[in-house]
């Protein structure tokens, strides 16, 4: 059975702060069946809800809000109760991998707000960019992470996973397969070098040259048949993209859902 196709909303920033309700329609009317939210704009968690119930889409997952703190964890969950989700996301920037004492502050962190989510029913997973599959020593940083935070759940970006094409892909959905429940898919050149990485308030702040799905060397359907039962959606994300980016969306879904590797609405 092949995993409904959705959408990461970030893609479209630029066009949801002037229009994002019709972002959501445009979205529908290409066929994907989901979106993963990443701000609402000037929509309440409920008012975005209502829209996407009332446009057949599914929300699977979100990253809005995004879980940073135990300190702010209990009003995200709120938040992500409203919107029917039984996932809440997290992530860090490269400094919270730059060794061993940073990953271990770190997966406390992660493991703190894992308990407070799981009193309310909701599992925490983990959104990952290249950082995390640099090594120490022997094994990438994920993996000694992964060691520290037993019951966290992952949303591995595939094309982040080759750490900027030094790693095998389809090597990394097997190395942490227990662990996937979302899959994030965006396509490019994957030997590229990251200018200046880094988080600004909040947000990945690096250019990378992306490609509409299908154009670029990652091997998507090996990815995606490497993927476990467990994986329950696929998501287009695309960051930045060397094509006009309504164009690179609807090329990606044309593409993932033509060749029988996720399924759209049309």
């Amino acid at each position: 059975m092949l995993r409904p196709l959705a959408v990461q909303l970030y893609s479209l920033r630029d066009y949801a702060k002037d229009d994002f309700v019709g972002v959501l329609k445009k979205v529908a009317d290409i066929g994907y069946k989901a979106v993963e939210p990443a701000g609402f704009w000037d929509l309440t968690p409920a008012e975005f809800k209502k829209i996407i119930d009332d446009l057949g889409l599914k929300i699977y997952s979100s990253h809005s809000p995004w879980l940073r703190t135990p300190e702010t964890t209990a009003e995200a969950l709120d938040a992500l109760n409203v919107l029917g989700v039984k996932y809440a996301c997290c992530g860090y920037g490269p400094d919270n991998f730059k060794d061993m004492d940073a990953i271990k502050a770190t997966a406390e962190n992660t493991n703190k707000m894992i308990e407070l989510a799981k009193k309310q029913g909701i599992t925490v997973f983990q959104h990952n960019h290249y950082w995390e599959f640099e090594k120490l020593g022997d094994k990438f940083k994920y993996e000694l992470y992964m060691e520290l935070c037993p019951e966290l759940k992952l949303e591995l970006d595939a094309f982040w996973s080759t750490n900027l094409g030094k790693e095998d892909p389809v090597a990394m959905m097997k190395l942490f397969h227990d662990r996937v429940v979302q899959l994030h898919m965006k396509d490019g050149i994957c030997s590229q070098k990251a200018e200046n990485a880094g988080m600004v308030n909040g947000l990945l702040d690096m250019k990378i040259d992306l490609l509409p799905l299908g154009t670029g060397t990652l091997p998507i359907k090996d990815i995606v048949d490497a993927a476990p039962a467990s994986c329950e959606t696929i998501v287009v994300e695309l960051d930045y993209c060397e094509v006009e980016m309504w164009k690179a969306i609807e090329q990606s879904y044309k593409f993932m859902t033509e060749n029988g590797i996720a399924a759209g609405n049309k």
